[in-house]
């Protein structure tokens, strides 16, 4: 499927950018002149009265060229001809973009807890568990598609699997669900096995919330600080006692770190909510069949829906 065909093709070229993201300037249209200020859209609204631009030099729009919308949408390979292939198809690539999304965000709220940036990293949490709402909603469109659907093309996928996505590796890297054998499927890939090592050795979002708690006094053990972070993370009693302390001083404004267990707490659960989604959908659609990936299936991922991020955030609850 090329960019100017099908769902979203010739349509994509219509669409306004208008406001929709503020990419509306004209950067790469010199012949409007511009830079894309307050100013220059204003005058370019007057000029116009407030008609949107429709008229652009070079073979393309700005709305086209920040987006790279030619090349995204030439992105669509279907194996098959039947049609439920095309919205499974699309919604995974949806997906990936989510997990690159979430992981780069993760990666800047680990950054702002290792400066101190308590209030910062909360904000950006805040965002993170609307972006895993988003995540979510794909399973409503997937558990849309019948079993006779799904069943028609699922011999195309061979032996594709969602377990082999190597950006919800990285989300649950950071996320600190540290698993070294679910990095060996990408170690043979230039580039990506970089990326995928990278995310095991380094701290979670989660070790570097522990970090700060012991810099503002918790009484965390130095294992729990000073470890392999490629590892999986043992729940810690000391930690589960550190949340609590942070829950019992209340949640006035100024008490950051209930804040931020809360953010996290957010997250967690989103998260979970993720997996559970991805289990009723699997077990509506396939029953008990074997997942393309080598496992179980729905046994599988019924084992993996009962694991938590932050397990002492989680545990501390029964403390309070």
């Amino acid at each position: 499927m090329t960019a100017g065909s099908g769902p979203g093709g010739n349509g994509s070229r219509g669409c306004d950018s208008g406001d929709l993201g503020g990419h509306g300037d004209l950067r790469r249209h010199g012949d409007l002149g511009g830079h894309g200020s307050d100013a220059e859209r204003a005058r370019l609204a007057a000029l116009r009265d407030g008609e949107p631009l429709v008229d652009f030099a070079g073979g393309s729009t700005p709305y086209i060229d920040y987006q790279s919308i030619d090349v995204l949408l030439s992105l669509q390979q279907p194996r098959s001809d039947e049609p439920a292939e095309l919205p499974f198809y699309v919604l995974g690539q949806v997906k990936e973009l989510l997990f690159k999304l979430l992981y780069e965000e993760l990666t800047r709220v680990r950054a702002l807890l290792e400066q101190d940036e308590v209030r910062q990293a909360t904000w950006v949490l805040r965002r993170v568990h609307r972006e895993a709402g988003l995540l979510c909603s794909t399973w409503d469109v997937l558990g849309s598609l019948a079993p006779t659907e799904f069943n028609a093309f699922r011999d195309s996928l061979g032996q594709a699997s969602g377990l082999q996505s190597y950006m919800y590796r990285m989300v649950e890297y950071v996320l600190g669900n540290k698993d070294p054998r679910l990095a060996r499927p990408h170690l043979g890939v230039p580039g990506v096995a970089e990326q995928v090592r990278r995310a095991l050795d380094e701290p979670s979002v989660y070790d570097a919330a522990l970090a700060l708690l012991a810099r503002r006094g918790a009484a965390l053990p130095p294992a729990l600080l000073e470890r392999d972070w490629s590892q999986p993370y043992e729940p810690s009693e000391a930690a589960e006692l550190a949340w609590a302390g942070v829950y019992a001083k209340g949640s006035a404004p100024d008490e950051e770190l209930f804040w931020l267990a809360e953010a996290l707490a957010d997250v967690a659960e989103a998260m979970c909510r993720w997996r559970s989604l991805h289990l009723l959908t699997v077990e509506r659609i396939i029953g008990t069949k074997p997942g393309t990936g080598g496992t179980h299936g729905v046994a599988w991922l019924r084992r993996v829906s009962e694991h938590r991020f932050f397990p002492d955030l989680w545990a501390a609850r029964g403390r309070l």
